[in-house]
């Protein structure tokens, strides 16, 4: 593990971890380069931060689950290779069903430089009663239905993506506003670094 970081399961009380891309349900079809473990990973100051947002959420009867943190350089590559190849339609209807791959990252759905390889950008959702509540998208959806201020969601599922919003920017984290699921923390330690280590 690189100096400053820590598996967040260790130093957040009650968080939960569902850590997609060591997997194969994610938009590419297949576990990442760098994710050998499914293990949340991010710096000290995220976790610091993220353990006054779990407290807050579990003071309003609500959990929180990470889908994603740290993310190394090596699986951002990843991306980029995944959407140059041809088009196999495996994750399509789930994650891009209106978009060709290759708009992605034009619309700002995946970058050559991800906030996430600099640690301190988390992607999460509520749950309730260790459930993921409905946000009106799953994790990952590339459309605008997940932006967050999207019209076609129920008011219920806005609720739900208001309450999310709150409880991180109280505890210093501030939204991507593509992505409902897109946290990074306000005052990132390392702004100018994109790490590569492996998650182990």
């Amino acid at each position: 593990m690189e100096k400053g970081f820590v598996y967040l399961t260790d130093a957040v009380l009650g968080v939960q971890e569902e850590i997609r891309y060591a997997t194969a349900h994610n938009l590419t079809g297949h576990p990442l380069a760098g994710y050998h473990a499914g293990r949340a990973v991010a710096t000290c100051e995220a976790a610091a931060a993220l353990g006054k947002a779990c407290a807050a959420a579990r003071t309003l009867g609500y959990g929180l689950l990470i889908y994603d943190a740290y993310r190394p350089q090596k699986a951002v590559d990843d991306f980029v290779r995944w959407s140059a190849a041809p088009e196999d339609g495996k994750t399509k209807a789930e994650f891009y069903p209106a978009l060709d791959k290759r708009e992605l990252f034009p619309k700002g759905y995946i970058a050559l430089h991800s906030g996430h390889s600099r640690g301190s950008t988390i992607d999460l959702t509520l749950t309730k009663d260790g459930v993921p509540v409905d946000m009106g998208t799953g994790f990952d959806f590339m459309g605008e239905e997940s932006h967050h201020n999207a019209p076609t969601v129920t008011p219920s599922q806005a609720e739900m993506r208001t309450l999310l919003c709150g409880i991180m920017a109280c505890a210093g984290f501030v939204p991507y506003e593509n992505e409902w699921w897109h946290y990074r923390l306000l005052k990132e330690p390392y702004p100018d670094t994109w790490f590569d280590f492996d998650i182990e």
